[in-house]
């Protein structure tokens, strides 16, 4: 028989976004079909209103086995799509994977989705997809778009796909800053924080301008966007974009200086280094460790990257602001460091 609760489908629901979005769905009224790709990590299926679903999206006959699952289960209604899975590869490295997962697997989930009722398409992008701004202002929605690596280009690509191949979804595409938790998690934040922990040399310098920052946003405050987002489905406009992270942005050096403190008790000096020279220094340590290392060449160019976020469209249709802010969440950061560094590493997945 059909569900009696209203139904959402959820891509990526083993993931650290996705495990915690089908739970509050659940717990906010929502019967939650959990999409994901056979093992462990696993969707939160021991809540009674979460169901796993094996789906694949780089393989056709998965997602229509999955759809047609769903629908036997919902009538083939459901009140949201909300689209996480994604490939992503901090490397910079550009991938085939971008293409079959990211965007050929949209393209295919949305087409299974054609014989269905559905109210709304939630498809989380990123504030990378807009150009950096200068410091001092702010990323509308309306921004420019501008991608500079293979990560945010595909999702520039799929946001073109929904709303041009697809023109009839009532799509939404929240724009969502760096995720961070009370452990971590955030690949820069972590990096930046294990070079300080390590004392290690290079953690001193810096090629860019060190009062640029990277909004960034809690896990716990991302999930209650998108749990907004889908309850407010009838009040969004098809192709509405939203961007989704702490406006102010913590500057470089002042993350520097307030990890220092935290774990050294004193602020840790940065000093500047030419952007040549930051070129050549990443790439012969990415040679000696095998291709390993967490810096790469390309990022150099991107050091001075400014992202600060003017969220009043979130504020507006959502009534949405973050609860939490990277600046006090840090303590907390680094104690769990300083109490277990073991686990701290292995759940951030450093070495």
């Amino acid at each position: 028989m059909p569900t009696q609760r209203p139904a959402v489908i959820v891509t990526g629901s083993a993931g650290l976004l996705g495990n915690p979005v089908c739970l509050r769905l659940a717990d906010a009224g929502y019967k939650v079909f959990g999409f994901d790709r056979v093992g462990l990590p696993e969707p939160p299926k021991s809540h009674q209103n979460v169901r796993d679903v094996e789906c694949d999206l780089s393989d056709s006959v998965s997602v229509r086995a999955a759809m047609q699952k769903v629908r036997s289960l919902t009538g083939g209604k459901l009140a949201s799509v909300v689209h996480m899975a994604a490939y992503y590869d901090f490397s910079g490295d550009d991938s085939d994977l971008y293409e079959k997962v990211t965007i050929n697997g949209t393209d295919r989930l949305l087409n299974e989705l054609e014989g269905f009722e559905y109210e709304q398409f939630v498809f989380t992008s990123t504030m990378l997809v807009h150009a950096p701004c200068d410091v001092g202002e702010r990323i509308s929605e309306d921004s420019p778009i501008k991608a500079k690596w293979p990560y945010p280009a595909s999702k520039v690509e799929t946001e073109r796909l929904i709303r041009d191949g697809h023109p009839s979804v009532n799509s939404v595409f929240l724009r969502i800053a760096g995720v961070y938790t009370d452990f971590g998690r955030q690949p820069t934040l972590v990096q930046q924080i294990k070079r300080i922990y390590e004392n290690d040399f290079q953690g001193h310098f810096f090629p860019g301008d060190t009062e640029a920052g990277q909004s960034a946003v809690h896990l716990d405050d991302v999930a209650d966007a998108i749990v907004r987002t889908v309850e407010r489905r009838a009040s969004i406009d098809p192709k509405t974009a939203i961007l989704i992270g702490e406006p102010d942005p913590v500057s470089y050096e002042t993350l520097q200086n307030l990890i220092g403190k935290h774990l050294h008790g004193e602020k840790w000096s940065t000093m500047y280094v030419p952007k040549s020279l930051a070129k050549v220094g990443a790439a012969v340590t990415d040679c000696v460790q095998g291709g390993d290392a967490f810096i790469k060449p390309f990022m150099v160019d991107m050091a001075d990257d400014h992202y600060a976020l003017d969220i009043s469209r979130a504020k507006q249709l959502l009534g949405w602001q973050p609860t939490h802010a990277l600046a006090t969440t840090l303590p907390k950061i680094i104690e769990s460091l300083k109490s277990n560094p073991e686990a701290w590493y292995r759940l951030n997945g450093v070495s």
